[in-house]
């Protein structure tokens, strides 16, 4: 028996799986003996996972209650709105595939946010054509119109058996009389503070008087946001884009000199996409399509890495990361010339991701030697031709499954709310490219294709991922972390297909990442001296990196689900029943 002594106060989630592990989240306490925490748990019917404990339990009694995976997931991210302000959100965006067991149908709801109309190429750049990052990232002008409370009303009206009055409750009533401020919760605030300041609205919400910091164990209450879910609850979307939600956003962006109008929210509509498909060693992949970059890279770097025997090469050793790396190289690079909005530009989707493109890339990798990334240009697909946010997953009894990834870019968005509506306002316009290969805040270079154009969608990294085995959901998966995103969900995949992992381990094993530029391959702590060595000879410049990603995923195993929350990141919680 191990015991692990934890000074408090602390809040702490610890992950451990047999075959049959969930996640198990643990209040502060003296001494926390890992006998208590390591015990099975499981789901026969249905399971939930998701960053925040009280949105991951509202979610779980919707399921409980009959409710199929949509109710739940819509449920979870009205939740997630008021319980994880930095990531969830009714002011920005997102993606969400569903998978459907009565039809056999998996599919991508498109909620991203989009350029305002009166958004210009060049609005971010200064009088000599520099970047200018504040008015990308922290002003009113950083504001992409929001789909997410589009997406979500659509999600469960098309897909959903419950009321859009009962997915709210939970919210409504953790907005109106308050939740416990956690450890995460009080320090992602401290860190936030100097971009709320010249918010008033964000000031009142999230501080006390003088500015100081809600403590841990403090309630917090939001009146504001929670009228602003009891009119969505009693109107519909309608209330956000057309009624009195959307007056006080105009009005807010016209005092503060945004450019969100009446018109812009409108027009707004999510889109019912077809999902990316790939096949990995005869397990069906769908991720999400353009403007999402992350189901292209994702099929592609798989399909890279199916010309290798990872599983005989062993995980995480030299020559593993060494093609892991050399494969990721080669994704970004076309990621930064063949990515956008595909509604605006024609993206060669069906050559990216096929195998034949994949065969060649794979000849360009030299098994002993790193190319260095300068030497890395685009590739040609068309010779085949024929980022802070937050994940969660569902699966419930009737077959059915949900990975959804939503976002207002950086943790609490621009750090504005608008006055009136307790509603945090993202910055997703800082993911266009202000400048054809000028970096995003994410290191990312973007080129024509995602240019700002009015009404186009800005790309993304979002990688909302289910794995079908025999045409059943077999993992349902995904993660925030910005450009990390998609190599995250990469790891957790070939984890569990190519290095045979349960669950929790395939989400506990250590990550690298490499996006082309900068020239860097990035490791968590843990990764061996020999190893490191190896890289080193091979010519990869390594960085010891923070944690990457926070996946939060469900694996079915003889039908019996089996789920892990990331430790990555405090505060997670998965549950099955």
């Amino acid at each position: 028996m191990i015991s692990v002594l934890i000074q408090k106060p602390i809040r702490l989630l610890l992950v451990f799986c047999s075959w049959q592990l969930c996640t198990i989240s643990v209040a502060a306490q003296d001494t926390i003996n890992t006998q208590d925490i390591f015990h099975p748990v499981r789901g026969t019917n249905g399971m939930v996972s998701s960053q925040e404990e009280f949105a991951t339990e509202a979610g779980l009694e919707v399921l409980k209650e009959g409710g199929n995976a949509i109710d739940a997931a819509v449920t979870v991210g009205f939740t997630l709105a008021v319980t994880l302000p930095r990531a969830g959100n009714l002011g920005g965006g997102g993606f969400m595939l569903v998978h459907l067991a009565k039809t056999q149908e998996t599919i991508a709801i498109d909620y991203r946010e989009k350029a305002p109309l009166a958004a210009t190429r060049d609005m971010f750049l200064d009088e000599n054509g520099q970047v200018v990052s504040q008015k990308s990232q922290y002003s009113h002008l950083a504001v992409g119109v929001p789909g997410t409370v589009a997406g979500m009303t659509m999600a469960l009206e098309k897909y959903g058996t419950i009321s859009l009055a009962r997915a709210l409750q939970p919210a409504i009533e953790l907005a109106e009389t308050g939740f416990p401020v956690d450890e995460d919760l009080h320090h992602t605030l401290i860190a936030a503070k100097g971009k709320m300041q010249v918010s008033p609205a964000s000031m009142d919400v999230f501080f006390k008087e003088d500015g100081i910091p809600y403590e841990i164990g403090e309630i917090l209450i939001q009146e504001d946001l929670a009228n602003s879910l009891k009119l969505i609850a009693q109107e519909g979307a309608n209330a956000f884009y057309q009624g009195e939600i959307a007056t006080a956003l105009v009005a807010d962006m016209e005092v503060n000199g945004g450019l969100i109008t009446k018109e812009d929210l409108a027009a707004y509509q999510p889109v019912i996409r077809p999902t990316i498909q790939g096949n990995y060693r005869g397990y069906e992949i769908h991720s999400m399509p353009p403007p999402s970059s992350g189901g292209i890279h994702l099929v592609q770097i798989l399909n890279i890495l199916e010309n290798f025997p990872i599983r005989s090469l062993g995980h995480n050793t030299a020559k593993t990361i060494h093609l892991m790396a050399e494969s990721m190289k080669l994704a970004y690079a076309d990621r930064s010339k063949f990515l956008g909005d595909a509604d605006f530009v024609s993206v060669p989707v069906s050559s990216l991701t096929s195998k034949t493109y994949a065969s060649i890339l794979s000849q360009k990798i030299d098994l002993n030697q790193a190319t260095p990334s300068r030497e890395i240009s685009p590739g040609n697909p068309y010779q085949v031709e024929s980022k802070d946010t937050t994940h969660y997953s569902v699966v419930d009894q009737y077959g059915n499954a949900v990975a959804n990834t939503y976002t207002l870019n950086l943790a609490y968005g621009t750090g504005l709310t608008a006055s009136d509506t307790g509603i945090l306002l993202n910055n997703e316009m800082d993911d266009f490219s202000a400048k054809p290969g000028v970096p995003n805040f994410f290191g990312l270079i973007g080129g024509e294709f995602n240019a700002i154009e009015p009404e186009k969608r800005m790309l993304s990294s979002m990688t909302p991922t289910i794995v079908l085995k025999e045409g059943k959901p077999f993992l349902v998966t995904g993660s925030p972390g910005g450009s990390r995103i998609i190599t995250a969900i990469l790891q957790v995949i070939m984890n569990v297909i190519d290095h045979q992992m349960n669950i929790a381990e395939a989400t506990n094993a250590g990550r690298i990442h490499h996006q082309w530029l900068p020239d860097e391959l990035r490791f968590e702590v843990g990764l061996n001296e020999d190893t490191r060595w190896l890289l080193n000879s091979k010519g990869h410049k390594l960085v010891d990196g923070d944690a990457m990603g926070s996946t939060q995923s469900i694996m079915r195993v003889n039908d019996i689900y089996h789920g892990a929350s990331d430790p990555r990141r405090p505060g997670a919680l998965t549950l099955g029943y």
